[in-house]
């Protein structure tokens, strides 16, 4: 049975912190603030994949208050969301995102994106899809003070899985 979820991370650009984004460095006078390296985009596709399989967000299994998950690398939650599905035996299908920054351009960062995500979920890069978008410098992402990303999943699970989590 196919499963659909969502997920949407927003983080505070800074200075004095590398911009990392699904996994790479991106380069940019700002970085994304957060208790972990703050990959906005690995945290919403972590979402999502959690969402397909009825689980709650991130901040269940990687508190923001644990001192372990500080300046982590935000793969390492990708690699968790993949094994909850795998112990549910279930598989992750695809994922699909979009970041929304203004500032820098990503996109040129989108394959090297798709392999690393690729390689924490346990898929290959074609089942992974990176867009980006800007927000016409509206709001705070058009103003340059943060980024966001938003991502669903698709994750097949076994008939008697259903409704479990």
């Amino acid at each position: 049975m196919v499963h659909v979820g969502i997920g949407y991370d927003v983080h505070p650009l800074v200075t004095g912190r590398k911009l990392v984004l699904g996994g790479v460095e991106i380069p940019h006078t700002k970085g994304l603030d957060g208790h972990s390296d703050a990959d906005a985009l690995m945290h919403a596709i972590c979402d999502a994949v959690l969402g397909a399989i009825g689980e709650a967000d991130i901040g269940k299994f990687f508190p923001n208050t644990d001192p372990r998950w500080k300046n982590a690398p935000s793969k390492i939650f990708l690699e968790e969301a993949a094994r909850q599905v795998a112990f549910r035996k279930g598989r992750i299908v695809n994922v699909d995102a979009t970041i929304i920054a203004q500032q820098p351009k990503v996109m040129p960062h989108a394959a090297e994106m798709k392999v690393r995500i690729a390689a924490a979920l346990g898929l290959t890069p074609p089942r992974v899809g990176i867009k980006a978008t800007t927000n016409e410098h509206l709001g705070f992402i058009g103003r340059e003070e943060g980024i966001a990303a938003m991502a669903v999943a698709c994750v097949d699970l076994p008939e008697e899985q259903h409704g479990q989590g």
